[in-house]
């Protein structure tokens, strides 16, 4: 899961009632359905700051809960607002989001890079991915988690 650390930190996210928080503002209908339809509670997620000095994965997660319709779709003023958005056809799903810990050293997209050969289809580092939800394979999961 992307977020540009400006916006909301894996720091921020430990600082929150109990280290949890909702996953809000997701506006990509790829990235939606995976929440929606893959995550489970306990699921253990990346958190990886983008859009910084060194973009990478700085933490781990979990989710916390199932999916269920964002509440900022529907608030006029905010600026996740959707209009087409209704209360009885959300457009737009978000999952709550627990710390788990930082990693001992950020894993960087540049050093994720330099192992392209164990990441072979891991969305992470396909040129042109934008998407700030993501599903990784097991087998990836332990080729990034092993780069700690």
């Amino acid at each position: 899961m992307k977020s540009e650390p400006e916006s909301f930190s894996i720091d921020d996210l430990k600082k929150r009632p109990n280290k949890t928080e909702p996953w809000d503002g997701v506006r990509n209908y790829q990235a939606r359905n995976f929440m929606r339809d893959q995550m489970q509670v306990g699921d253990q997620v990346f958190f990886y700051h983008s859009n910084c000095d060194v973009p990478g994965i700085y933490g781990l997660a979990e989710i916390a809960s199932t999916a269920y319709p964002d509440p900022t779709q529907f608030i006029e003023n905010h600026h996740h607002y959707d209009a087409t958005a209704k209360p009885e056809e959300p457009r737009w799903m978000l999952v709550d989001v627990r710390y788990l810990r930082h990693l001992k050293k950020p894993i960087s997209l540049n050093l994720l890079k330099e192992h392209v050969e164990k990441l072979q289809g891991c969305p992470l580092i396909m040129k042109g991915n934008r998407l700030s939800v993501m599903p990784i394979r097991p087998e990836h999961w332990k080729a990034i988690l092993a780069l700690e």
